[in-house]
């Protein structure tokens, strides 16, 4: 996909690789704008182009009394703010069909769900809203039947669809990144390798995800080497206090040092 297709991103022309970065949810206006505007300033330096993220709801909990939200309105009004304020591209995720168009009005990237992306009515009505449409493969399914949910985007007259690859279940705590599922989704289209989301160490007797964030540099950088077209890292200025996937979170304070890493090695591998 042409990066030039998303509204408002900048350094499509630094040969760098592209970002999308923020908390996991919205947790207030404040928190939104700080981390935005973090992320924005270390992306500038470092020439990346960058899609500010977060959650207008979380839908998909393990407990009732899990965070889900501040309320749908709310949360979608912020991130609009953040973009108009910082002029970047945003990106939320949609649980339900109806949520597609309400969301469409206040972000520039749809994000399906890695649970959800079979579910048909779910990605032909964010395919219909004419905005990017962000994959997420889930953690079921292999590489190879990726590419129909990136025809289904296609049949619906949509050809703005991006994939990302959030690691695969290995057992049934765990998640593990398979780096030959890159090469092979990339043939479908543009993809992202979920670095923060593929750290998760799942169904937790707590019902509380656990995660490795000491391993977030590891997985980042073997991304880039294998030549992913974007990161996705959700980061927050306390992930212990993050109010969903704290876990697995990568501190902002670090955040500079790691995109610093990672853009000299793509400029190697540009080389090749």
């Amino acid at each position: 996909m042409d990066l030039n297709l998303i509204p408002k991103l900048k350094h499509t022309d630094s040969n760098n690789f592209f970002l999308l970065a923020g908390p996991c949810a919205i947790e207030g206006e404040d928190m939104a704008m700080q981390i935005a505007e973090k992320i924005l300033k270390v992306t500038d330096k470092y020439q990346i182009p960058f899609i500010f993220k977060g959650s207008f709801k979380k839908a998909n909990r393990s407990r009732i009394d899990s965070f889900t939200g501040i309320g749908d309105q709310k949360a979608l009004e912020i991130l609009k703010k953040v973009s108009e304020k910082f002029d970047v591209p945003t990106v939320t995720d949609i649980h339900q069909a109806e949520d597609a168009a309400m969301a469409a009005q206040y972000v520039d990237v749809l994000q399906i769900p890695a649970f959800l992306v079979r579910q048909t009515d779910l990605v032909v009505a964010a395919a219909q809203t004419g905005k990017v449409v962000n994959l997420k493969k889930g953690q079921f399914m292999s590489p190879e039947s990726m590419q129909h949910a990136v025809q289904k985007v296609i049949d619906s007259g949509n050809k703005k669809a991006m994939i990302t690859d959030r690691g695969t279940m290995f057992g049934y705590q765990d998640l593990i990144v398979d780096f030959r599922g890159i090469p092979t989704m990339k043939k479908y289209a543009s993809t992202v390798l979920d670095v923060t989301h593929s750290l998760q160490q799942p169904n937790q007797s707590s019902g509380v995800t656990g995660g490795r964030p000491e391993m977030i540099e590891t997985i980042a950088k073997a991304g880039i080497v294998n030549n992913v077209d974007g990161l996705f890292i959700e980061t927050h200025f306390n992930p212990s206090e993050a109010k969903s996937d704290g876990a697995n979170m990568l501190d902002i304070k670090h955040l500079d040092s790691l995109m610093n890493k990672l853009t000299e090695i793509r400029k190697t591998i540009n080389q090749f």
